[in-house]
């Protein structure tokens, strides 16, 4: 194992915050009964939304910052795939049917995905950027929309 350094400190930090997101939709799908092959295009169409976010962020989209590697990549997909994972039990949790409010007593941990739901939603929105996922997401834990029709809308018209 090779330790990578990148001086991407604004993207490094907008990729940890986003994982989490990613991993809570992950765990929604999960808790709804979608199985692995729709985790796949769910993870790498989350790794396209990171992408586009952070070149946006960045405003330089000619950066040779390389968006699969490990500090990117690497940390959406074990959050996402990890059974330990804080967000992706939440989003479980979601996905069956619990509410918010019910999930994080029963956690009785830190979901980050949580707030970083509102930052990236309320970010991505003044600078117009198309996060179906992200946005999906936000909308089950903020606006209280019902998940199963929320991934429902999300797999027939957002994922390829």
């Amino acid at each position: 194992i090779n330790t990578v350094l990148s001086e991407d400190v604004t993207g490094v930090q907008y990729a940890a915050v986003l994982k989490n997101i990613y991993a809570m939709g992950a765990g929604i799908a999960h808790g709804l009964g979608y199985g692995d092959n729709f985790q796949r295009v769910l993870v790498a169409n989350a790794a396209g939304e990171m992408s586009r976010f952070l070149k946006a962020i960045s405003g330089d989209v000619s950066s040779c910052v390389n968006y699969s590697s490990s500090v990117y990549l690497g940390d959406l997909l074990v959050t996402c795939y990890s059974q330990f994972s804080r967000n992706r039990t939440f989003g479980n949790m979601l996905g069956k049917g619990y509410s918010v409010k019910a999930a994080q007593l029963e956690m009785n941990m830190v979901a980050e995905g949580y707030y970083a739901s509102n930052l990236i939603y309320n970010k991505s929105a003044k600078r117009d950027l198309q996060l179906p996922i992200a946005d999906a997401v936000y909308r089950v834990i903020y606006e209280n929309a019902n998940a199963k029709k929320t991934f429902k809308v999300l797999s027939d018209h957002n994922l390829h």
